[in-house]
């Protein structure tokens, strides 16, 4: 028998890049589907909101400017990592959810597969919602999308790895940034996703990713004047409506909970465009020659 003590993991938050405790100095246990003690959990605090809200903004600027086709790099990149951590996430999973190692792996597996999915819409969703339009006179009409801004994100209850890959990635995909409201139940796999998003190429403050009590951290979300949109995923219908209500103050954009969200369906685009802006841009041709042709 072995006399060596096990090495506690400290779960911390995730904002701006850097892993800070919760400046409240609280945390709370997690436990597993049968009620078995897991780790303690950051419970974050609304002065930890504010300060995820001013990284992401920070970091909005450089990633909304980045290339699509770069996005998409950085993403896939995150799930290569994701994919090296396999083990660890199943191990988290079937912890979290109460699912045998094979039911988790399929999770994972799923998870990442769907964030390779994502990553490689980055360069295409503009050809989809973008385009020419026809009008009457010389001039060129063009519609493209571009991204909110800062999403808070209120990850799936439930599903705490699939679920939250499947409403995080289309955010940063489509070059907004976002500040994460991991499960309340089951963090952890969030929390990891951390670490793994830390040693990627994501750059600092495009997700941010918060742990603690859904109701206590959103309602300062909601309401914060510099955060554009919210993701109600993880919101029962009676918060949801609060903070639909406090949303309106500064006309956020609000992706309401499906009644039925099965993230093991193959996605469409729904939530990709979710949280983007349609830009349309005038153009004059020029003065039409006597043939009728600009050039």
């Amino acid at each position: 028998m072995s006399d060596r003590l096990s090495v506690l993991k400290t779960y911390k938050l995730y904002v701006g890049g850097k892993f800070p405790r919760s400046e409240s100095g609280r945390v709370y246990e997690v436990t597993d589907a049968k009620g078995k003690w897991l780790a303690n959990a950051p419970l974050s605090s609304r002065k930890d909101a504010r300060d995820a809200v001013v990284a992401a903004r920070k970091a909005f600027g450089g990633w909304s400017g980045a290339t699509a086709y770069n996005r998409g790099q950085v993403l896939y990149r995150v799930a290569e990592m994701l994919e090296g951590r396999r083990t660890q996430f199943v191990h988290e999973v079937a912890d979290a959810e109460g699912l045998s190692k094979s039911k988790a792996a399929e999770q994972v597996d799923a998870a990442v597969d769907r964030w390779v999915w994502y990553a490689g819409w980055t360069d295409k969703i503009a050809q989809v919602v973008g385009g020419g339009n026809p009008v009457a006179g010389p001039f060129f009409n063009l519609s493209s999308p571009e991204p909110t801004g800062v999403v808070a994100v209120l990850a799936p209850q439930e599903s705490s790895f699939l679920g939250l890959v499947s409403v995080l990635a289309p955010v940063i995909a489509t070059g907004n940034t976002a500040v994460v409201v991991a499960s309340e139940r089951s963090p952890l796999p969030a929390l990891s996703l951390a670490e793994v998003l830390a040693t990627s190429d994501v750059p600092g403050g495009v997700v941010n990713v918060l742990s603690g009590r859904t109701a206590e951290i959103a309602l300062p979300l909601a309401s914060h004047q510099d955060v554009n949109a919210i993701d109600l995923a993880g919101a029962d219908d009676v918060l949801a409506k609060e903070l639909e209500i406090a949303a309106a103050d500064n006309l956020k954009r609000v992706l309401r909970p499906q009644p039925v969200d099965n993230f093991s369906q193959t996605p469409g685009t729904d939530r990709l465009t979710a949280f983007l802006e349609t830009k349309t841009v005038w153009h004059p041709t020029g003065s039409l020659g006597a043939s009728g042709s600009s050039y």
